[in-house]
């Protein structure tokens, strides 16, 4: 066998990269569709059909709100719907997740459109999509997992009052203020309005309000919000009402175009695209999650999800759409519909097209103040008081949390708002690992002996970090009349570089003043960074790094023997 030059097989330089590489294409394999997301086909097909008949309905009118919410138009909400819905449900890591326009996706995308134009659309999709779909095939799907729970439920909370307050001048009749801000651009639209325009959109929505309300108390499937809207559009056409309707829509999907964008466009909508990235991907991973919970259809791959995500969005870019996201309300409609494969989603977007194809000019009777009233009562339900109250009354630190996520997400930025609240609850989590640590003086073990009371033997316990190394230094450091200490370290869970350097200079300090440091147990997961941070060097002889306590006991009283002898 030839060798190298360092004497190893030459076969051996190669096996690492090969092995690499058949990792990177069964990770690449693991992200495509394949036959055995359709296994129970045979059996669930019917009711897959009747769920995505079921979600398609429940998902037009939301559809056209988000599409008019965001400043896009009717259309850019439903072809997101149908071009978005039918690639996610394809290649996403969820047999059941149901995709398209969001409430949370509309709140930036108004934000974007505003300052930019409805022009940019197109390029926020494709480059949005390619950055999750790019974080998919990086195998970072499992990092919404550390996402604390009161900064989801702060952001939902504050998702749902935006919603509610962009609907606000709608309902009214009126268009929006000039601000950005959602509470803002609501205060401005109240004095513009007028009878008798303001009093027959609210009208309006009071009645889809009412029907929304009342349909589940009738049947759980009862399809409240496309019979309001079905029943109000027919007033305001028969009566001739001066109210505002959504206009008039193309017949079926337009023809796909390649965004048309300039270096200096996309360096400035980087920013804005990555925001959408983020949301996208947090949003869909969570609607995944929810969905893994509530159904029986085995788990989601979080990876191929993102893939699926990142692909829906590109494609809804090229047919005039927005970003879209994992919908976690029609997806919970479609699992408790009956829904249990992909033909559910896949029929929703069907049913979808079928409906721009053939009544494109029914939808364009609806009026603007139903797609409000919708809305808001979607805004409504997406608060849960039971949740509110639960997280309020756990700890103090959760709730700051959960209202401190709330408050930016409503007064500043989405994305923002998630941020601070997982360094919030960071910082909350941190300072009660510190607390949870201790530095504790105990009696040595066994009998008493002369001395020993010039020996100080110290436990310490728990996490020792960078939030609770000075703690440990100011308690070992203070001590005085002390010749010998042991510091017990086998009881330590955690340590990081911090806590090793501390350990390291209260050493040192303590030598410098004569006392004897003796280290007793570092755990083996501990020991390599001990050793380079300087634990062990800093000590004044390799003997005094122990294994067990008594040997460290025993050293230490003869060292005080030793002081005694050479005192007398």
């Amino acid at each position: 066998m030839s060798s190298t030059p360092s004497g190893l097989p030459a076969t051996g330089s190669t096996t690492a990269p090969a092995s690499q590489w058949r990792r990177a294409v069964r990770h690449l394999r693991s992200l495509a569709p394949a036959a055995s997301d359709y296994r129970d086909l045979r059996r669930t097909w019917r009711g897959d059909l009747a769920a995505g008949v079921t979600v398609g309905i429940v998902a037009l009118p939301l559809a056209l709100a988000f599409g008019v919410s965001s400043g896009a138009g009717a259309e850019s909400g439903l072809v997101t719907a149908i071009v978005a819905g039918f690639v996610a449900a394809v290649f996403g890591g969820s047999n059941v997740q149901v995709s398209g326009p969001t409430g949370a996706m509309v709140v930036v995308l108004g934000s974007i459109i505003a300052a930019h134009g409805t022009g940019v659309l197109a390029v926020v999709c494709l480059f949005a999509g390619l950055i999750v779909l790019a974080a998919g095939v990086l195998r970072l799907g499992r990092a919404v997992t550390y996402i604390p729970w009161p900064v989801i439920e702060g952001f939902t909370l504050g998702i749902a009052v935006i919603i509610f307050l962009q609907q606000v001048p709608a309902a009214l009749g009126v268009a929006p203020g000039p601000s950005p801000n959602a509470a803002l651009a609501a205060a401005e639209a109240i004095p513009t309005a007028a009878w008798p325009e303001l009093g027959w959109s609210l009208g309006i929505v009071a009645v889809v309000a009412a029907i929304m309300l009342v349909a589940p108390r009738i049947h759980p499937r009862f399809p409240g919000s496309i019979v309001a809207i079905v029943a109000v559009s027919a007033i305001a056409a028969g009566f001739s009402l001066p109210v505002d309707t959504i206009g008039q829509l193309p017949v079926g999907l337009p023809a796909p175009t390649l965004p048309n964008a300039d270096w200096a466009t996309l360096a400035g909508l980087a920013g804005p695209a990555f925001a959408v990235a983020a949301l996208a991907a947090i949003e869909s991973l969570l609607s995944a999650r929810v969905a893994a919970s509530i159904s029986d259809t085995g788990p989601y791959d979080a990876d191929r999800e993102l893939v699926g995500q990142g692909l829906a969005s590109v494609a809804a870019g090229f047919f005039g759409g927005m970003p879209a996201t994992g919908a976690i309300a029609r997806t919970a409609v479609n699992v408790r519909s009956g829904g249990r494969t992909r033909l559910a989603a896949i029929t929703h977007a069907v049913l979808l097209l079928l409906v721009v194809s053939f009544g494109a000019t029914v939808v364009a009777e609806i009026p603007l103040a139903a797609l409000a009233g919708v809305l808001m009562v979607t805004a409504f339900r997406m608060i849960s008081i039971a949740t509110v109250r639960t997280i309020v009354g756990s700890t103090r630190a959760d709730a700051i949390v959960f209202g401190v996520t709330a408050i930016i997400t409503v007064s500043f930025d989405l994305i923002y708002a998630v941020l601070i609240g997982i360094a919030a609850a960071a910082f909350f989590a941190l300072r009660a690992l510190a607390r949870s640590s201790g530095v504790h003086r105990e009696e040595l073990p066994g009998p008493a002996e002369p001395g020993d009371e010039r020996i100080a033997l110290f436990r310490l316990e728990g996490a020792l970090f960078f939030g609770a190394a000075e703690r440990m230094l100011e308690r070992v450091g203070d001590i005085r009349g002390i010749e010998v200490v042991i510091i017990r370290m086998s009881q330590l869970q955690i340590l990081d570089a911090t806590g090793a350097q501390v350990i390291t200079e209260l050493i040192t300090a303590l030598e410098r003043r004569g006392v004897t440091v003796l280290v007793k147990g570092i755990q083996t997961q501990h020991l390599r960074l001990a050793e380079r941070v300087g634990v062990i060097a800093s000590l004044r002889h390799q003997n005094h790094l122990f294994d067990e306590l008594a040997p460290a006991v025993e050293h230490a009283r003869s060292h005080v023997r030793r002081a005694e002898t050479s005192r007398g």
